[in-house]
This record gives C-alpha cells, structure tokens and sequence, in this order.
C-alpha cells in the first residue's frame, strides 16, 4: 500500500502536538537520536502508516509506544559491548543469507536453547541488539526469521522468547516482518503453534510458512540453505563486529578515530550542555594501569583495582565506567571527576557467588573520559552530560585470575612465549567444562522428559488393557445370557 506524502506529515504533526500538550510519560524524556528520527525519517513514519494500513490515529499510538519502550528499555544504549557476549557468539541467533524474496534472514537456531538456561534479560537485549543492527544495515528494510528446529524437542521451546520476539515485530518495529520461516518442526510441537497463531493479527499469520528439507529452496535463496539445511554453502557462524560508520564516532563535528566508541548507540546531540570542555583531535586525557584488571583473593572478597590518571595540564575529566555483567561486579567509585594530573584507584569486586575463572571469556569493562569546563559540576548537570554526550576516549578492558596467572608465571619464569599460551589453555579448560556442564544439563532434561513420557506410554497401555479387557468380559456376558434366553424358550416349547 502506498502511503501518501500528508499523511506522513501529518503523523509527525500529532505526535509533537501530543508530546507539547502532555509531554513524555518518563521525566527524561523521549531520546534525542528518536526524536531527531521522528524529524528528519519520513522513511521510519512511513512503515508505520504501512503497518497499520494507513490509520494515522493507530500509527500515532504504536509510534508513542514505541519512543516510550524505547527510552526505558535503553535501545539506543545497546551495543555488542554491553550485551553478553557468550550469548552472540554462541550462534544461537544470527545474520545469514536471503529468503525468496531478497530479504535477509535472521535465523535462530532453537536447539541451542532451552528455557532458563540462559538469562532472560540478557537474551531480551541480545534479540535487540541483532534487531537494531539490522535496521541499520538494511536501512529498515524487512527482514524474515527463519526459526531452526532441527533436532528439537519440547524442552527447546520456550513460549515466552517466541512471544517476545513476535511482540517486537508487533508492537516496536514496524512493517519488519516478511516471512516467518519455520524449518522442520517436529509433530510433537503442532499444539503449541497454535497457541503462538494466537499472538499474531490475521495479516501476519499469512508470513507463516512451515518448511521441510525437500523443498526449502522455495523459500530460501538456493546460494544461502546451508549444508545442515540440505544445501550446498558450508557457512560456519563466526561473530564479526558491526562495521562502524564515521559518523556515529563524531562528537561536535570532530572526527575521533584514535578510540572506538560505543556501536552507534550513545547519543548526540546538536547543543551540547555548556559544562563540556573542549578537545584536540591529537590530545590523549586519560591513562590506565594496568589495561587488563587482575583479580585476587584479599580476606574474603576477590578483588581487582585499577588506576585512573587524568594526564592533561589544565582540563578536568568526568570518567565512567561500565561492565557488560553489572551483577556479577561492584566498581567502586563507578564514576567521579578528575582534576588536571589527579589519579585515583578503582576497585572492581567480585559479587559473591561468581567463580572468576568462569567470567574471563565474557565480560569486558569500559572506561570513558569527557572533558569538563567546570571542575565541580552538580551530579544532575553529570548525569544530563553522559545523557547528552558521546565519551571522547574510550578504553575496553580485559579480567583474569590474578592468582592463576602469577602461578603460571612463577612455574616457568624462563618461558615468557608459553605463559600466554599456558593461560589460554586454562581459559580454554574453563571453557570446554561449562559446555561440558550445559550439555550434561541438557541431557538430564532430555532423559527426565523421556521418564515421563515412558511413564505416560506404560499408564495409557495399562488403562487400554482394562477397557480391552472390560468390554470383552461385557461381550462375553451378553453372550451367555442370550444362550441361556435361547435354551429357556426352547425348552418351553418341547415341554
């Protein structure tokens, strides 16, 4: 349907006559990066005057709650560095190849997953950042999921992941949708798509094709169906950072390219607040030591510390700090001001619960410096900065066991070359066991499943038994009683 030019406008109008009449529902307000989409994107207004068949009224309310999710969800936070990362690299959910129709395919591969191995949350952010990233590289063009239930069972399908990502293509992105592809379902989850039909409006259920391995080339570009999917590309899943555009690196038309910032996702704004200081494109503010954070044991906590030094001669800095696991980690101070040539430790403490050799492969920490024009700016005028502001430095670092990693160093003092690999194979040992133990919890629910349903086999066959056995001791009563009636009459007639 094609959507005319007014009525574009006219969704725009609304929406800022509604959010000048009663503001936005959060005290912070619609983010910046939104509202400047709802300004300048004819292109995001349109899909959802296509998604709700041209009623301005209906997109007026899916575009507000839309900002509204947006905003306290934190969308335009999401990037690779704060997301679990074990969790995108596992393969789990991915870019590949193009259906039918040239869109490109979101797959997810449903026997990586079982309900509550995995954190909810995180998994909500995961599915976000994939979505988010593919709005951007196919300028929001469709996309189509292809879920892969080769090899799955009842224990992979976890109703409230499928209705959350069938609510983001409903509620939050717009016209996203154009085919849901679902691969080789077994027969033993027919029941539960029905109740998934359920959640979808009638247009959308139309997307809904269920395919086999003998005829998925209908539905997928006969290029991209996978070896596993009965094709010929022999794709391995690997997880490549986005690239980067230059300007989601610019900060008041000054092009950084010394650090790498935050995936397209810290906002900017057009007037900065008056608090920012200024900088050179050459200048270096801070400095960290050491750049991998070492945790030990010290009493009953295991800690790491890190030292921050502002190294300018007359600039204060505003410094902050993030983790991709904030549960796991207490960073005291998280944040604070620096004053020229200042330095100050920061200590990271491991939660307790949380076994350090277990956290080395996914969590990474992020160090991000501003410059200040005032050296005692209010915790309010802070905040509205890291709100408003793209960091001009940033720095990622890297955890290890300290203890381990002094160990090995002490064993083998004159072999610096094998120290490093020593540890990746520790590392690697860690690894391969909490693979090992997800595997083993797998199988355990495999096997108690298979429990119950030999047990359900066993009742059904003995209730079957019974009946078998009731109604043939019924035939044989009717049977007896009618000979009996027989040989009465007969003998009345003889006598």
């Amino acid at each position: 349907m094609e959507v005319r030019t007014e009525l574009i406008s006219d969704l725009r109008e609304k929406f800022f006559k509604k959010l000048n009449d009663q503001g936005p529902p959060d005290p912070k307000g619609f983010h910046p990066m939104d509202i400047a989409r709802i300004t300048e994107s004819n292109d995001w207004l349109r899909r959802f005057l296509e998604h709700n068949e041209s009623n301005v009224q209906e997109s007026l309310n899916m575009l507000w709650e839309t900002c509204v999710w947006r905003t306290k969800f934190g969308i335009n936070e999401i990037t690779e560095e704060n997301v679990e990362r074990d969790y995108l690299e596992s393969g789990l959910c991915f870019i590949h190849g193009k259906d039918r129709d040239g869109k490109i395919m979101f797959v997810i591969r449903c026997k990586l997953y079982t309900k509550g191995s995995k954190d909810f949350n995180e998994l909500q952010k995961v599915v976000v950042y994939w979505f988010e990233r593919l709005e951007r590289e196919t300028n929001g063009n469709q996309i189509s999921l292809f879920f892969d239930m080769t090899d799955t069972s009842i224990l992979n399908l976890d109703m409230e992941f499928i209705r959350y990502m069938i609510g983001l293509c409903k509620n939050y992105y717009p016209n996203f949708l154009n085919l849901i592809i679902i691969y080789e379902m077994p027969w033993i989850l027919n029941a539960a798509y029905k109740v998934i039909n359920s959640w979808l409006p009638p247009k959308a259920i139309t997307k809904i094709q269920f395919v086999h391995k003998s005829y998925v080339q209908e539905f997928v570009d006969p290029n991209d169906i996978l070896i596993s999917w009965g094709g010929n590309n022999d794709y391995t899943f690997k997880f490549v950072s986005e690239v980067q555009n230059n300007t989601d690196t610019t900060m008041n038309g000054k092009l950084d390219n010394k650090k790498v910032h935050f995936a397209e996702g810290s906002p900017i704004t057009e007037q900065s607040p008056s608090i920012i200081g200024d900088q050179t494109n050459e200048e270096e503010l801070l400095s960290i030591e050491p750049k991998t954070i070492r945790f030990n044991k010290t009493g009953n906590e295991i800690a790491g510390t890190i030292t921050l030094k502002n190294i300018t001669a007359d600039k204060p800095l505003s410094y902050k700090i993030k983790t991709t696991s904030p549960e796991k980690f207490r960073v005291r101070p998280s944040s604070g001001v620096l004053l020229p040539q200042e330095q100050r430790a920061v200590s990271v403490v491991l939660q307790p619960g949380y076994n350090v050799r277990g956290l080395l492969h996914n969590d990474r920490f992020l160090v991000m410096a501003l410059p200040l024009k005032d050296a005692s700016p209010s915790a309010q005028e802070l905040v509205a900065l890291w709100k408003s502001e793209t960091a001009a430095e940033q720095y990622r670092l890297r955890c290890c066991d300290g203890e381990t990693e002094n160990f090995e160093v002490h064993k083998s003092n004159d072999l610096s070359s094998g120290i490093s690999d020593n540890g990746r194979t520790v590392d690697t040992l860690f690894y391969k066991i909490s693979q090992l133990k997800e595997s083993n919890t797998k199988l355990h629910n495999d096997i108690i499943f298979l429990k119950h349903l030999i047990m359900f086999s066993i009742i059904m066959g003995i209730l079957m038994a019974v009946m078998i056995v009731s109604f043939l001791r019924i035939d044989i009563q009717n049977s007896v009683n009618g000979d009996s009636c027989h040989m009465t009459h007969g003998t009345e007639v003889f006598n």
